[in-house]
């Protein structure tokens, strides 16, 4: 039976893109409120509070809260924040002159019944030194003023906790525990050092798969590379090279690349459930294990040479190498100890190394034949990106490449992205960036490399060095405009396709090279596509 094998990357391809927006942790400190304006009292910023609990003089598990767009503000740091008792409102929903003795004490209440200022307003009559409200879901909504309200005088704090939390406290002073509440929000530093992290992780991967034919796996750059299919022979199973089978995009594949991924993401955010993750994650990990485990053999046969060589019959399979053999069984558990303790505070270790791997191997199994192509491929990347993120939420009523990313409340996140801890963050978080917005910029990056080799260019007068840096440029604006929009998810492609795509075709152009460029390969654009 014939199949297209050039099918198969070209859906990896909208796989990896699916986590594709760069973005933030969602916990970020602050974020402005633009709503209600005019009405004086009602402009503050949201903000994230710590709420530190002692039960009967032990202190438990601090809560996180989130700050309305009215009332004051809570101090910055710990030391100045004063401990205050709590205590349940009298009705419960805090909606009419309260019965309960509130003087000096954390006033607690559900949500519903009025708005939230009326609540805030019946605290504040009542004595309260703060206000907080039990939200109904997990998620911590933003409290805004009524569109009837002229002018808020709230002058205590007003936050909101998740359910889970909120109960709990109930049930405590429910039993007659005395609970004390201390209330802050700590700054958020400027800079903060994962971000530096992450984007070396970026550019690394690409530098070095872009490098890895080279330098790891020792094959020449061939001038015009139109020998991509995998060369057969009696002894093709002793050499790992070999099993590696290249797949060269083409013009069309753009437009199925699109397709499938917009229809990908719309699946995944109407079924967006638990389960789905789980099966996206068993996709991360199948790629994860078959990534390190060509890395790790093709790293250890360039070091031990003999172990390149070294082949068992296995049934099925055939000759295969001895050390592929041993390896296999090292990368499913490593996979496999990732998914068990994937929610520790050291997991995102497992999944930056399995990531790195895989796209490192994708990056060598697709390649782009020229600009053409590339600017077929990252232009529509670049729309993707930018349609499903921005423009979503108008037809959608929300992102829905964020909603994705995030999982949507599943409780699983999908797992195709790097990430690290923001170490020195007093609110913790991770910063992370999408598969998709490494791989889309890194095989134009590839590319370049390889052009550059097969025209013997120098460092400086080739793109390949042009382009690396191009791409640190454009995370870095990614990062900048995250920081100005406080937070909020950003199409890295947005920055990313201008810096890399934008700066060879202007280079080209400047050069001369640009129609050379364009047209380069063109007599082996349809060696993708194999019949079988």
């Amino acid at each position: 039976m014939a199949v297209r094998r050039d099918l198969f990357p070209h859906v990896l391809l909208a796989l990896l893109l699916l986590a594709g927006p760069g973005r933030a942790a969602a916990d970020d400190a602050s974020r402005s409120y633009h709503g209600h304006a005019a009405i004086p009292g009602c402009s503050n910023k949201f903000q994230l509070v710590k709420v530190k609990n002692w039960v009967n003089g032990t202190e438990g598990a601090t809560v996180v809260g989130l700050t309305a767009s009215f009332g004051v503000s809570v101090p910055a740091s710990v030391n100045e924040a004063r401990k205050a008792f709590t205590a349940i409102t009298d009705p419960l929903d805090c909606c009419s002159n309260l019965t309960s003795k509130l003087t000096n004490s954390i006033a607690i209440a559900t949500r519903g019944g009025c708005p939230f200022t009326a609540k805030a307003e019946n605290a504040q009559a009542a004595g309260a030194a703060g206000l907080l409200i039990i939200n109904d879901s997990e998620e911590l909504y933003e409290m805004v003023c009524n569109d009837n309200d002229t002018s808020i005088d709230v002058k205590i704090p007003v936050l909101m906790i998740p359910q889970s939390a909120g109960k709990n406290l109930k049930d405590l002073l429910d039993q007659g525990a005395k609970v004390e509440l201390q209330l802050y929000s700590p700054i958020r530093q400027v800079v903060e050092l994962s971000a530096g992290f992450l984007l070396i992780m970026a550019v690394g991967t690409i530098v070095c798969a872009s490098l890895w034919s080279e330098f790891v796996v020792c094959e020449q750059a061939d001038e015009h590379y139109n020998q991509l299919t995998r060369q057969e022979g009696p002894n093709s199973g002793t050499n790992h090279r070999q099993d590696k089978e290249i797949f060269e995009i083409s013009a069309k594949g753009a437009a199925v690349f699109i397709v499938v991924a917009s229809v990908f993401l719309l699946l995944l955010f109407y079924l967006m459930s638990s389960w789905v993750t789980w099966v996206l994650i068993v996709f991360f990990c199948i790629g994860g294990i078959e990534g390190m485990h060509v890395c790790l053999v093709t790293i250890l046969s360039r070091i031990f040479k003999d172990w390149g060589q070294k082949t068992v019959q296995i049934p099925y399979f055939g000759e295969v190498l001895t050390l592929s053999v041993g390896i296999i069984p090292f990368c499913t558990v490593f996979a496999i100890l990732w998914v068990v303790y994937r929610h520790s505070s050291f997991a995102w270790i497992g999944q930056d190394i399995l990531g790195i791997c895989l796209m490192i191997t994708v990056l060598q199994m697709a390649r782009l034949p020229n600009i053409r192509v590339a600017s077929a491929l990252l232009c529509a990347a670049f729309v993707y990106d930018i349609f499903w993120v921005f423009i979503s939420p108008l037809l959608f009523h929300e992102s829905v490449m964020i909603a994705v990313a995030t999982g949507d409340g599943s409780g699983e996140a999908i797992p195709m992205l790097l990430r690290i801890p923001r170490f020195f963050d007093p609110w913790g978080g991770y910063d992370m960036i999408g598969f998709g917005d490494i791989i889309f910029p890194g095989l134009l990056v590839a590319f370049s490399y390889r052009f550059d080799r097969a025209g013997k260019k120098g460092i400086l007068n080739g793109y390949f060095l042009w382009l690396t840096v191009g791409y640190t440029v454009g995370l870095f604006l990614t990062y900048l405009a995250l920081f100005l929009m406080d937070g909020h998810g950003q199409p890295a492609l947005l920055y990313l396709v201008p810096c890399t795509l934008g700066l060879i075709v202007v280079l080209g152009w400047i050069r001369g090279e640009l129609p050379h460029l364009w047209n380069y390969g063109r007599r082996s654009e349809n060696l993708g596509v194999e019949q079988v």
